[in-house]
Formats: C-alpha cells, sequence, structure tokens
C-alpha cells in the first residue's frame, strides 16, 4: 500500500530530500563552512557568494519533482522493510571533513 499519510508527505518525505540534497550539495556545504570560520562576524557580507550558491543548489533539488519521486520511492521502500521486520533503518549520515 502506496498510500501516504499527512506527515509522510509533510515532514518525512522532505526531511529524506533534505538530508540527501545536502549530500549532493556537500561541495557548497564545505565551501560557505569554510568561509563562515575563516570570516568570524562579517560572515554575512563576505560569505554572500557561497550562501548564494548553497542556496541555489539545495532550491534546486527541493524544489524538482523527479527528485521528490525518488526521495518518495526511498521513503516507501524504508517504510515496507520496516513493516515487514520491524526494524527501523537508519540513514547513514553524511559526515563533513570539516
Amino acid at each position: 500500500n502506496s498510500k501516504l499519510r499527512h506527515v509522510e508527505k509533510d515532514v518525512l518525505i522532505p526531511q529524506i530530500m533534505r538530508e540527501r540534497a545536502k549530500e549532493l550539495c556537500s561541495d557548497k556545504v564545505q565551501a560557505f563552512t569554510k568561509c563562515c570560520q575563516e570570516t568570524g562576524l562579517l560572515m554575512v557580507v563576505k560569505c554572500r557568494q557561497e550562501n548564494t550558491a548553497l542556496k541555489d543548489c539545495l532550491v534546486g533539488y527541493y524544489s524538482d519533482p523527479l527528485f521528490y519521486e525518488e526521495c518518495k520511492t526511498e521513503y516507501l521502500k524504508q517504510r515496507e522493510e520496516y513493516r515487514a521486520t520491524g526494524i527501523k533503518k537508519k540513514r547513514q549520515k553524511f559526515t563533513s571533513n570539516v
């Protein structure tokens, strides 16, 4: 059964989308993080370019209907495995070398 509840559509699938988008935009996440660490309080002004590149990358994924469908399929697969086994699969977290 692939019917989705409100919480799945509005919370759980977007959560997978955010995690995957961060992984896919990891070069921009690292560039922004590095800029912030190097500039301190001036990061709002000095890291504007890195921040824009990161936002553009993330929003590009968030607004992509195919990406949503991929994440929905991933969620449904995880849900099916959980229902069959009772064991919740932990998502592998992206670890940054920063």
